[in-house]
């Protein structure tokens, strides 16, 4: 599971600006809106009859793949970069 979220914003006027986000203090935050969104896959899931466990491992699959992920964005003179960690 990812632990960290870095994004680095470069302005064209001024120094960039840095922002470190610890992941797990805001999955906590979210933990209602994620059992939630569980409960309404798991629904979807019977409904199209597919497998729920197959479902939930392979998003789980995704998330644990995330760390080492990088996107860079740029739009004109200003650059985004957002990396997992």
């Amino acid at each position: 599971m990812p632990q960290l979220l870095t994004v680095r914003v470069d302005r064209p006027a001024g120094r960039p600006i840095r922002i470190w986000v610890p992941v797990l203090p805001v999955v906590l935050v979210f933990l209602p809106v994620v059992v939630l969104a569980v409960l309404v896959a798991t629904v979807a899931c019977l409904v199209y009859r597919v497998s729920v466990a197959r479902a939930l491992g392979t998003g789980w699959r995704v998330v644990s793949a995330l760390p080492g992920t990088r996107v860079d964005l740029q739009h004109g003179r200003t650059a985004v970069l957002v990396a997992v960690r």
